[in-house]
């Protein structure tokens, strides 16, 4: 590639791009559709003037067939009179304007095919201007809703990186701190509480377990009809070492201390 194919290439880029960046879709419907009314001006124009020539020519070719008529009906009344040769003069025109009534016929076909044409070209120039501004009044609709969409994500970038934001963010997060610090402080104590019953259902435990032991070292009850033995007979308690009850009061002391501690 030679460097000027080269630089005209980059004169047209960069030219392409200004008029890319230039055009305003709005303005160019608007422009588009002017330029199709205009064109529409001037085939109603062309139309109205074939029409006319249509019709001149229509004129042209009825008075050379009335002329035909004429002369056809001159050179019968010649003949009728006996003038041969004035008869031969009316035909020789009636001839000339048969040649001119031909001509026109078939220019007055040509110009009928040609208005038709023009007519059915109007119709449908007309129904495109039509459908244009229909979807013109929609590409503008669509034009609005994307220009405010354009702005309203701008907007949405702006808030993202602005200050207001951040500041939002930041209390937020403070918020959330606060419920998390709140939420510990409520599992601490509920921990407590479960800690407090603990303690409570382990000393239950342990009076249980002492008032058993209680139980299983104090003598029997001494039965109602232990009255009626005899004097010499003792109860089995009697014959407990007097030494036992000191043992026992040791060791129930010592588990006192034991709870104490705990």
């Amino acid at each position: 590639m030679g460097l000027f194919d080269r630089i005209k290439r980059v004169v047209s880029a960069n030219i392409n791009d200004l008029v890319n960046k230039a055009e305003d879709p709005e303005k160019m419907l608007e422009q588009a559709i002017l330029e199709m009314q205009e064109d529409l001006v001037q085939l109603r124009q062309g139309v109205a003037q074939a029409i006319a020539a249509q019709k001149r020519t229509e004129k042209q070719y009825n008075d050379a067939q009335n002329e035909i008529n004429k002369w056809q009906r001159n050179a019968q009344l010649a003949l009728q009179k006996g003038d041969e040769n004035l008869a031969r003069q009316a035909l020789e025109r009636k001839k000339t304007f048969t040649e001119t009534g031909t001509a026109l016929k078939t220019s007055l076909d040509q110009q009928s095919t040609q208005v038709e044409t023009l007519k059915r070209n109007l119709i449908q120039l007309e129904s495109k201007i039509s459908e244009a501004k229909t979807k013109k009044e929609m590409l503008k609709a669509r034009i609005t809703t994307a220009k405010a969409q354009e702005q309203l994500e701008g907007m949405v970038r702006g808030m993202n990186s602005s200050s207001a934001m951040a500041a939002f963010e930041r209390m937020e997060e403070k918020v959330l701190m606060q419920e998390a610090r709140a939420q510990s402080a409520a599992e601490l104590a509920g921990a407590d509480l479960e800690s407090q019953f603990a303690k409570l259902e382990a000393g239950s435990d342990v009076d249980d377990e002492l008032a058993a032991l209680k139980a299983s070292l104090l003598p029997p009850a001494t039965p109602a009809n232990q009255n009626l033995l005899p004097p010499e007979q003792t109860t089995p308690s009697q014959t407990t070492p007097p030494q036992s009850n000191e043992v026992v009061d040791a060791e129930l002391e010592s588990l006192r201390k034991q709870l104490d501690q705990m």
